[in-house]
């Protein structure tokens, strides 16, 4: 049986005293977990879901979310979790597109639910666990639906280049197969015990390494909202052995005062994600956390995440790389005709496996375009492998700033600025330009006290990089537009800046 509730009732037999999860300090065994899951999925039920409906979920992170993504699954039902910062207007597209039958949200979210025309429960998100609000006396549902590994488990919708987002498919095999793929990257065990920080709708926060640890016995620690400060405290005071940052959140961390950090030699690993790390960063990172490795990784939500990661001890060696493919994905970088480039040559990063997506809920088209006839899955990332495998991102495709002829890989840019004293945050983008066609503008977040000119920043560039890449223009801000996964929003950043 493929069903998420297999390996939750396999645990609650095994060891039902061991701890599955902790929130907000309530301390869940695998039993209690297994118990509060066949009553939310007998709640569900008496909402009518049944095998094949579409359960849409708005809430922050929360034991609740764990229990409805089990419970769920329980039923059959897909799991559709969305963005709880999304308008009204975003959260309707969204569900009336997926078809999902109901949408579970916490209270605080009312207002996003304003034009949702399918039945709504609101949780209360201080109650211990969902059927104690939501669903009234909730008689537990036992008997569950089974799955086969071809079935839909999940849809995720994805910002894309064009005015709707898309609605990745994930199914059962999708989702096991990049399960065991973090359980042998990561060798994750019953020991260990995972922190989660980032949103548990997006595949940071669920999946890197999200419910492998679940598979391997091991405990998810959740805070509801990341704090830089509660996660260093949430790490020594739980053991915490492993968890997912988005570039922001590890910045905001390194950026605590030495007196702030508690004990975190607990924790072994760190993976990164949502964006190409800058160097520095993994070298202030092995300087804070000196008992854990930073793991530079590369992945997609059509993957499922984590399709490249960065291998023990190849650390500083191969700084700068994103590792290499983990066992379930197959990598090549290909060119516009989809043909396979040589080592070092740059190129489109393509991706085929067990564990990639099927294609884009009711979107033959995007499909379509989206994957080659062999299989392999266009991602719109640019790169290259070096002659060991080990993946080097270069820029997103739609990001490439062609200037006068000259391609100008806008990370390339951006690794230089932020290694200048006075910069805390860099984008750089490609603007209009008469002459050259498009011109590369810098937009930088200083650090506080610190200033920067147009020609301070030239000159600095001018010593690393040939002229045509330098900055022809730069924007100061306060902030960069991200998304949860910490990648720069630059459609968002040209805007701002036209």
């Amino acid at each position: 049986m493929h069903n998420l509730t297999s390996y939750l009732q396999s645990h609650a037999r095994i060891r039902p005293d061991a701890e599955a999860l902790v929130y907000e300090g309530s301390r869940i065994t695998w039993a209690a977990l297994n118990e509060r899951v066949l009553l939310v999925a007998g709640g569900l039920k008496a909402q009518g879901v049944t095998a094949g409906s579409i359960v849409a979920l708005v809430m922050k992170n929360s034991a609740a979310f764990i229990e409805l993504v089990y419970a769920a699954s329980h039923l059959g039902a897909v799991l559709l979790p969305m963005n709880f910062r999304l308008s009204a207007q975003e959260v309707s597209y969204i569900v009336s597109h997926s078809g999902a039958d109901l949408v579970l949200a916490d209270d605080e979210f009312q207002s996003s639910m304003a034009l949702v025309d399918v039945p709504v429960v609101f949780l209360d998100a201080s109650a211990q666990s969902c059927c104690q609000t939501a669903f009234g006396d909730c008689a537990p549902q036992q008997q569950a639906s089974r799955r086969t590994g071809a079935d839909l488990m999940r849809l995720m919708y994805t910002s894309g280049t064009t005015d709707h987002p898309k609605g990745v498919t994930h199914s059962y095999d999708n989702f096991y197969y990049k399960n065991m793929a973090m359980v042998q990257s990561l060798q994750l065990s019953a020991r260990d015990r995972l922190g989660i920080v980032g949103p548990l709708y997006h595949v940071g926060g669920s999946d890197l390494p999200g419910l492998a640890v679940h598979i391997a016995g091991g405990a998810m620690v959740v805070l509801r909202d990341f704090d830089a400060r509660a996660t260093v405290d949430m790490i020594a005071t739980e053991s915490i052995t492993g968890i997912w940052l988005a570039p922001v959140m590890t910045s905001a961390i390194l950026g605590l005062k030495a007196g702030e950090l508690s004990d975190v030699s607990s924790l072994k690993w760190c993976i990164g994600g949502g964006e190409r790390t800058p160097e520095q960063r993994i070298m202030d990172f092995g300087k804070t956390f000196i008992s854990a490795r930073y793991i530079d990784a590369y992945g997609m939500t059509e993957t499922v995440s984590g399709d490249t990661m960065m291998e023990p001890g190849r650390e500083i060696d191969k700084i700068g790389s994103v590792g290499r493919a983990v066992s379930m994905v197959e990598l090549q970088i290909r060119d516009d005709a989809g043909a396979e480039v040589a080592a070092g040559t740059v190129g489109e990063i393509c991706m085929r496996g067990p564990k990639v997506t099927n294609g884009y809920w009711k979107d033959p088209e995007r499909t379509a375009s989206a994957m080659f006839k062999d299989g392999f899955l266009r991602s719109g990332d640019m790169g290259y492998l070096d002659n060991d495998g080990f993946l080097f991102l270069t820029d997103r495709k739609k990001d490439m700033i062609i200037s006068g002829g000259e391609n100008i890989a806008s990370s390339e840019l951006e690794r230089v600025i932020f290694t200048m004293p006075q910069v805390q945050d860099v984008a750089v983008i490609g603007m209009p330009d008469d002459r050259w066609g498009e011109v590369p503008v810098a937009v930088i977040v200083l650090r506080p006290k610190t200033r920067l000119d147009l020609a301070q920043l030239v000159e600095y560039c001018r010593s690393q990089l040939a002229g045509f890449k330098c900055p022809k223009a730069l924007r100061i801000v306060d902030d960069l537009p991200r998304n949860p996964s910490g990648k720069v929003l630059k459609r968002m950043l040209r805007d701002m800046v036209a």
